[in-house]
Formats: structure tokens, C-alpha cells, sequence
């Protein structure tokens, strides 16, 4: 008799009645199967819809891939339209088109990512179940196993969260891509948003990063190292400090050999090149970096680093490309040519004085080269001193005080004791030597440095210092504060400068006096085309006259001139050209720097140590260092231009000179012709000839204008030269009446 227990289960199988065909009872082992995958079936019929309308409420539109954040992009271009520079969020990326990228970039993406891409629905039920069993084995949710349109889809649309909602999501969204957009349309996109390593996005800004070159150029090798970055960039990249990237290369080869894209010989030689490639840091898509970095601070000051970031800024700047990569070429080439004068690094600018639009920044010599700190800008962030190369402003303000081409300063041993100094200031020249009486022209063209000390000191500090700050010069702003620490060594690079403000400065001298300030940016617009700025040429502003400017430019494009000093074959001179040009070096051949100007072109250089390490004291002002550099740049950059004179100003004249005393011409003597202002020219002979009982004598005298004891420093200099020098020269050692009878009309003083 049946006991309880078996009677109740009767009863409730009574009552439950189950269908036949969903019984296992007296089922096969197959019918078993059979009926559980039924199940699942059913259960994914009802689930999967139902998952898909729950996920799908904050769906993103697979629309947006096509106005991804790529739209967001500030790009920075040159005045021709050439792209320097594409930013968002700190991510270099430039759009090319399908047809603009190499089939085995394609080809190499396809056989390593989705060999299946073309024949997908844009997801792999393979792959799925892969990375679900990995998943399981794991205990967590597990990447891998996307297909190309997936990882177009968590790029553009999703984030890189690990997690079942979305990698529902990524599977919904991929399906639909796949119907809405075409194979190549998705395989642009991918191309063009899955990150490569570093900064770039897109294989254009990776082809540049790697390679310095467009996609379009790549070659299979190069192809098929991008094409196996994307899987894992951080590890795979050759920055990284470990070889992996040649294995994946490797392996990248070998699945376009299995896919027959390639044949075997094809791969190994490909997977030679790669191992013997000698990778170099780049930035993704950067050219000119230093002046596009110079842009990007300029844009940030303007509307905020926010806008520049994310905001969709087009920017059309002054640079023109060309000219920049030719310039960055030259400073390079020469700079590797300076290693065994201990030189390491070298700058360059080239602007137009009529508009202060920049044409091409060098900053240094590589801008990623970390041990020059070749990413700091010297030309913009550098205080240097300048060497001699300010000395052409002194003279500047010594012509508008009166003096002239022709006053006669004594380049004699001279000791300068000024008021606060508590040791005397004794500036030699050059190569050593003294020359005795010479003219401001030859005192400027040849760099001599005891005229100029002697000049700076007859028309003042201060006043010099608010020429030089007036013309550009932003450093040298005569404050209280700055003239307490500053003396006669203003003028030999006692005051630190910035390149881009002296060549502002020789621009003022090219444009006859007029200053432009440097000008970067030329347009502004936002993601819509709206112009948010936009450049007006300018009248800028008139700081010196117009004589005064033509006069030095007139010393600084005489080859004569300098010939003592740089004779008449050296850097400065440009063969068909009419050029000036003026060079710097300080003491401690820690700076050299040369500057050159024609009506329509300024070019800088700078050559030294980032650390302010001297240089080898062969570096010689005009024979090596920054001048060959300038003269190939300025050569350069005159190409297939017509010659300019500078326009000579109605009011300069040219009249004869004596050579030696800088008066009118005595009968049958020597002359040669100077320019003047006029008001300033000469009226009579120089008074340093003296004639007694028929014998002529040269009567030298200078009035010391900064000795506060009495003592005249500048004429003991003279009398200690002609006793050094000329002791037994009859003409150089006058009668003492003759010599006191000139001792208040200093030689030196300007014309009336």
C-alpha cells in the first residue's frame, strides 16, 4: 500500500500537466538536447528583444559617426591652407579619405582585426562566443573578439567601460553601422578614429608620428607595423622601450600572407625593413612645432585654453610651410656641421618687416630632442644676451642726436669709471687690436666695441634704452629698476633680449623706422565657418625717422665697411643682393647671433647651448657659428624675388668727405662719399689737421663725459696709443700749443 508521501506526489502530478513533447521523461539523451536548446530559443525570442528596447533608450545615433568629435578639432593651418597641427583634447588627428590610404594599410587592418569585414554583419558570432568563454574563465567581463565595425563603434559612440550593458549596447549600435553605412564607408571611420599610440588618432596623424610622412606614402612594411598598433598602442608602440612591435609586425605579415594579399617574400622583406627602422619621436601630425605651439598659446590667451581644446578653432597663421621646413633643414644641417666647436643647438626667424607677419619660427635645432631641451622655444622664451647685435640702435640714437656716418671716434685703450661703479670698465675689441681714429661707419660695420661704449655714453644710457624699447626691444624698457643695473656694458649684450623683439627692432631699420609688431595668426573661425578674428593690415607706428633708418641700413649693407674686420667675401654678403646685415658674440662665446634685413625680409639666427655652456673661442663673428646659417637662410628665402634697394629719403645727401677726419675734403686730398642728413653735413675741413711752419699735424682730443674725478680717461687712452703706437710718427705728435688749442672741440661731438 502506498505510503503518504508517494500518494501527495501523485496528487500534484495530476494536477500539473505537463505537454508531451516538453517531457524528458523516457527522453533520448538527443531529444534531451534537442529541447533545451528550444529553450533557449524561446527565451532569447522573448529576452533579446526586450534587452535591446531597454538598452536602446539612451542609445547614441550611428549618425554621429560622421560628425564624430573629429568636428571638435582645432587645426591650426599655414597662410596656403597646409595643415600644421590638429588638437582635441591634447589628440593630433588628421581626416583622409578611403582612396587617399594604401591598400596594404587596409588590407594589413582587415587581416589582423576582421578578416571577415567584408562578408560580417558588423559582428562575428565567433567572436562573441569567444570572449564569452574567456569571460567565464575569468569571472569578469572580457574585451576581445570585436570586429572592426564594434571597435569603430566604442571609439566614435561608446565609452571603454568593461561591463554586459555595454557590450550590448556596442552589438546593437554595430548592427545598425552595418546597415546604414557601406564596408568602406566604416573602414574610413575606423581608419580615421581608432588611436595609434602617443597623440595620434587616425592613421594620417600615426603615419606622420612613426614615419615623418602622409598615409598616403606609406609602404607595406610601414603599413603593416600601423596596422598592428591599434590592438594595444601602449605596448606596441617602439617608444615603449621593448621590441614587441616586431613581433606583431610579424605577425600582421604572416595573416596577409594566409589572406593572400602579400606573398612570402613580400613579408620578409617587409619584416627587415621594420627591424632595421630607426624609429624617431614625432609628434602625430605637428609641423613647424614651435611656432604652432607659439599659436596654440597665442589662441589660448585670446579665447581660452577651453575653446582651443575642444572648441573647433580654424586657424589660418602667416607661416608659409615651404619655407619653414627648408629653414628647420638649414639650422639643423648646420648646427650638426658646429659639433666640434662645442655648439649644440641654433634658432632661426624670418618675418616680413612691412606687416610683422611671421614667415618661419626655428625654436631650436629638433624640437624633440631632449637632450638640447629641443621643445623650448629660444626664438620666443630665451633670454640671451645679445652680443654686438644691439649696437646699431646706439647709432641709431647717436643720428638723431646730431652725430653723423662720418664722426671720428678714437678706438684707443679706454678705461670707463662711472658713477656707481666701484671698478673700472675696460672693453676690448674683437680680435685685440686698436685702430685709432675711425668713423661711425666703419665703427658700426666692422663691430668694434670701444667706439660703441664711447658713443653709448655720449647720448646716454636712458635715452638708448627707450629707443631699443620703442622698437621692440621689451627687455631693455628704461625703468627705475632697470637702470640701476645696467652701465656702458648695455651695448656689448650687457641686457638680456628675446630673438623675436630684435628682429621687431632690425624690422623698424628695414620698414625706414616704422615698427610692426609680430604677427602670428592671420584668421579665426569656429566649427560653423563663424569668423571670430580676423587680421587688418596695419599702419603701425612711425619711432624713428625715416633718415635715421636708411643711413644704418645704408652702414649695414656696405661690404667696404666691414672689410677690416670680416673682409669682403665673408657670410654677410649675398652676391646680386642688397642685404644688411650685423652680427653678435659675447665675451664668453655663449651667444652668437647674426641679423640681416632687405626692404621686405628680416632674418635672425642664434646659435649656442640651451645651458649657456660656452662655445669653442674659434667661434668667430662672420666666419662661423650664426652667420652661414643666416646667409643660407637669407639666400633661401630670396629666391626668385627681384633685388630691393632701400629707399633713399629726399632729405639725405651724399656729399665727399675726408676719409680720415670726417670734414669736407682738402684740396687735393683723398675723398669718399658719405651720407648725411641734412642740417648735419660738414661745413668745413675736420679740425684734427693742424698746420705749423708749413708741416701738417693730426691733433687728436676726446672730452670724457662720464669720469666724475677730473681726470680724462678717453684722452689719456689717446695719448697712451700715440705713445704706444706712433711715438716716432712726427704727424701724431704735435706742438703742445697745437694739441691744447683742440682740447675743448672734441672730435667726437656732433656737427653743429
Amino acid at each position: 500500500m502506498p505510503d503518504f508521501h508517494s500518494r501527495r506526489r501523485s496528487r500534484l502530478h495530476k494536477g500539473i500537466r505537463i505537454p508531451s513533447f516538453l517531457s524528458f521523461k523516457n527522453a533520448s539523451f538527443w531529444s534531451r538536447v534537442t529541447r533545451l536548446m528550444l529553450y533557449a530559443f524561446i527565451a532569447g525570442v522573448v529576452i533579446v528583444p526586450l534587452l535591446f528596447l531597454w538598452y536602446s533608450r539612451d542609445l547614441p545615433t550611428p549618425g554621429k559617426l560622421v560628425t564624430s568629435k573629429y568636428k571638435d578639432a582645432t587645426r591650426i593651418y599655414d597662410r596656403n591652407g597646409e595643415l600644421l597641427y590638429s588638437v582635441y583634447q591634447d589628440e593630433n588627428r588628421t581626416y583622409v579619405k578611403i582612396n587617399e590610404i594604401p591598400k596594404y594599410v587596409k588590407q594589413g587592418t582587415i587581416a589582423i582585426e576582421d578578416k571577415d569585414f567584408y562578408k560580417n554583419n558588423g559582428f562575428s558570432i565567433i567572436g562573441i562566443f569567444r570572449a564569452f568563454a574567456r569571460s567565464l574563465l575569468s569571472a569578469r567581463i572580457a574585451g576581445g573578439g570585436s570586429t572592426i565595425t564594434q571597435q569603430l563603434v566604442k571609439n566614435v559612440l561608446l565609452t571603454s567601460e568593461k561591463s554586459l550593458p555595454r557590450k550590448i549596447k556596442e552589438l546593437m549600435l554595430s548592427i545598425q553601422v552595418d546597415n546604414r553605412f557601406s564596408k568602406d564607408q566604416i573602414l574610413e571611420m575606423y581608419l580615421n578614429n581608432i588611436p595609434y599610440g602617443g597623440t595620434a588618432i587616425g592613421v594620417e596623424a600615426a603615419a606622420e608620428q612613426y614615419f615623418g610622412k602622409k598615409a598616403k606614402e606609406l609602404n607595406l612594411a610601414e603599413s603593416a607595423f600601423l596596422a598592428g598598433l591599434p590592438q594595444l598602442p601602449s605596448l606596441y608602440t617602439p617608444f615603449s622601450g621593448n621590441k614587441y612591435y616586431i613581433d606583431r609586425t610579424d605577425s600582421v605579415l604572416k595573416r596577409m600572407v594566409a589572406d593572400k594579399y602579400i606573398t612570402k617574400a613580400q613579408a620578409e622583406k617587409a619584416l627587415t625593413e621594420i627591424k632595421n627602422y630607426q624609429f624617431t619621436q614625432r609628434a602625430a601630425n605637428l609641423k613647424a612645432a614651435h611656432f604652432v605651439m607659439y599659436v596654440r598659446q597665442l589662441l589660448g590667451d585670446k579665447f581660452g585654453d577651453q575653446m582651443v581644446q575642444n572648441g573647433g578653432l580654424q586657424v589660418t597663421t602667416t607661416l608659409d610651410i615651404k619655407m619653414q621646413e627648408k629653414a628647420e633643414e638649414i639650422v639643423k644641417d648646420e648646427i650638426d656641421s658646429l659639433k666640434k666647436y662645442k655648439v649644440s643647438n641654433g634658432a632661426a626667424l624670418i618675418s616680413e618687416p612691412k606687416t610683422g607677419e611671421i614667415l618661419a619660427m626655428v625654436g631650436s635645432k629638433d624640437y624633440f630632442s631632449e637632450d638640447i631641451d629641443g621643445n623650448f622655444n629660444v626664438v620666443t622664451q630665451a633670454d640671451r644676451q645679445p652680443g654686438s647685435s644691439m649696437k646699431p640702435i646706439i647709432y641709431a640714437k647717436a643720428l638723431e642726436k646730431g652725430y653723423t656716418a662720418s664722426t671720428m671716434l678714437m678706438d684707443t685703450k679706454t678705461e670707463f669709471v662711472t658713477d656707481g661703479s666701484s671698478e673700472p670698465y675696460n672693453p676690448v675689441n674683437y680680435d685685440g687690436k686698436f685702430r685709432g681714429p675711425v668713423q661711425m661707419r666703419f665703427a658700426l660695420g666692422n663691430s668694434l666695441n670701444i667706439p660703441a661704449v664711447k658713443m653709448l655714453a655720449l647720448v646716454g644710457i636712458k635715452d638708448s634704452m627707450q629707443l631699443a624699447y620703442d622698437m621692440g626691444v621689451a627687455s631693455w624698457e628704461p625703468t627705475d629698476e632697470n637702470l640701476k643695473n645696467v652701465g656702458l656694458s648695455l651695448v656689448l649684450g650687457g641686457r638680456e633680449t628675446h630673438m623675436i623683439d630684435e628682429v621687431t627692432a632690425y624690422g623698424v631699420f628695414a620698414n625706414g623706422g616704422v615698427r610692426q609688431d609680430p604677427v602670428a595668426i592671420l584668421k579665426v573661425t569656429d566649427s560653423r565657418g563663424h569668423k571670430l578674428f580676423e587680421y587688418k593690415p596695419r599702419e603701425g607706428k612711425r619711432v624713428l625717422p625715416e633718415e635715421v633708418a636708411y643711413i644704418i641700413s645704408h652702414i649695414l649693407l656696405d661690404n667696404n665697411a666691414r672689410a677690416d674686420e670680416f673682409g669682403t667675401n665673408s657670410y654677410l654678403r649675398i652676391p646680386g643682393r642688397t642685404v644688411a646685415a650685423k652680427t653678435g658674440t659675447t665675451d664668453e662665446k655663449r651667444d652668437n647671433w647674426t641679423f640681416g634685413y632687405t626692404p621686405s625680409l628680416v632674418v635672425g639666427v642664434w646659435v649656442g647651448n640651451n645651458d649657456y655652456t660656452p662655445m669653442n673661442q674659434a667661434i668667430a663673428s662672420g666666419a662661423t657659428g650664426a652667420s652661414p646659417i643666416w646667409h643660407n637662410l637669407m639666400v633661401m628665402a630670396l629666391k626668385g624675388k627681384p633685388d630691393e634697394d632701400f629707399k633713399k629719403p629726399e632729405n639725405v645727401i651724399a656729399l665727399q668727405i675726408d676719409p680720415l677726419g670726417g670734414g669736407l675734403p682738402r684740396d687735393g686730398q683723398p675723398a669718399r662719399s658719405e651720407f648725411f642728413i641734412k642740417g648735419t653735413e660738414p661745413t668745413s675741413s675736420s679740425s684734427i689737421y693742424q698746420n705749423k711752419d708749413g708741416k701738417d699735424y693730426w691733433v687728436f682730443t676726446e672730452r670724457d663725459p662720464v669720469s666724475t674725478d677730473g681726470r680724462n680717461r678717453w684722452q689719456e687712452g689717446i695719448d697712451a696709443w700715440i705713445a704706444e703706437f706712433h711715438k716716432d710718427e712726427e704727424r701724431y705728435n704735435p706742438p703742445g700749443e697745437l694739441k691744447n688749442k683742440n682740447s675743448e672741440s672734441p672730435t667726437s661731438t656732433p656737427t653743429p
